[in-house]
């Protein structure tokens, strides 16, 4: 990847990043379905009132809304509700941890799907030293809870594998030509004609209590930062740089997690950390492949 993509990457980890720490606050208050449901409503209206801003408009085509449900399923609709209730039924280390395991899901996913994304040995070699990394960096002791709440685990996984397949799909629908902003306003109005009867059947959304200030904060926070912008940026890097790099994103994630908690909590950074992050980066910089060719013409 460019040295922009890798930027547009790390942005998109802190926005991700932030997602965690708005969800904590809200689902104190509101259900995880309700709380998918607003987040994906709140980008779906943002994005297309920016669209109409900017003269751009959403085409009628069957096959390019075909292409939006597809991606508001997997993209958003599957993994949102599966992970946020599997992350309230296991420590958030180990969710961490699991839902890590999507790029080497996209490795498979994209090398059975896609044309030019084939698995190679420094591919493989990358994205399993960037995993260990997580482990280390989160703990090993996370894993001790891997067995209980199987259920809770399989759908941080299934989430997961959602993510794999809806990039590599993505990617395959760049022939569509349309552009990021469009890809993204498209997605989530279809995830949130999806996502709205759902949570009505569910949830009851009117039954619930007014949630406080900072709940509805977090999640118009989580709507508009890190879905809205985020999934702008991600449609624009799965474009250029394709369906597994898109997803190293899940190895910076944890690291930008543990920055922002020591910077905005005072949480003290441990050797571990550091360590895993060393190993995060030797994983990154094995899958870009620049370094080994350096070290090949030496």
């Amino acid at each position: 990847m460019t040295g922009g993509e890798w930027s547009l990457l790390l942005l998109l980890s802190v926005l991700w990043g932030l997602s965690f720490y708005f969800m904590g606050v809200a689902v104190k208050e509101i259900p995880p379905l309700t709380i998918v449901a607003i987040r994906v409503v709140l980008a779906a209206a943002a994005l297309n009132l920016l669209l109409h801003g900017l003269g751009q408009r959403l085409p009628l085509d069957g096959e390019v809304w075909k292409a939006f449900l597809v991606l508001g399923v997997f993209n958003n609709v599957v993994p949102f509700s599966l992970i946020v209730w599997g992350a309230t039924h296991i420590p958030t280390s180990l969710a961490a941890i699991l839902n890590a395991s999507t790029p080497l899901f996209a490795l498979l996913v994209a090398h059975l799907l896609t044309q030019d994304e084939k698995m190679t040995p420094a591919r493989v070699a990358g994205v399993v030293i960037g995993f260990c990394g997580i482990v280390v960096m989160i703990g090993v002791d996370a894993l001790r809870d891997l067995g209980t709440h199987v259920l809770a685990q399989f759908a941080v996984l299934l989430g997961s594998l959602s993510y794999a397949f809806a990039s590599s799909m993505g990617r395959r629908y760049q022939k569509l030509g349309l552009k990021p902003l469009q890809f993204a306003s498209g997605q989530f109005l279809a995830s949130s004609l999806l996502m709205l009867p759902i949570v009505l059947f569910a949830d009851r959304p009117w039954e619930m209590a007014v949630p406080g200030a900072a709940a509805c904060g977090a999640v118009i926070g989580m709507g508009l930062l890190s879905t809205g912008l985020a999934y702008v940026i991600y449609f624009r890097v799965l474009a250029t740089a394709g369906a597994v790099n898109i997803l190293l994103v899940t190895f910076l994630v944890p690291i930008t997690s543990i920055i922002l908690g020591a910077g905005l909590l005072g949480e003290r950074l441990q050797l571990a950390h550091f360590l895993g992050m060393g190993m995060i980066g030797a994983g990154l910089a094995v899958i870009d492949g620049r370094i080994l060719k350096v070290l090949r013409g030496s």
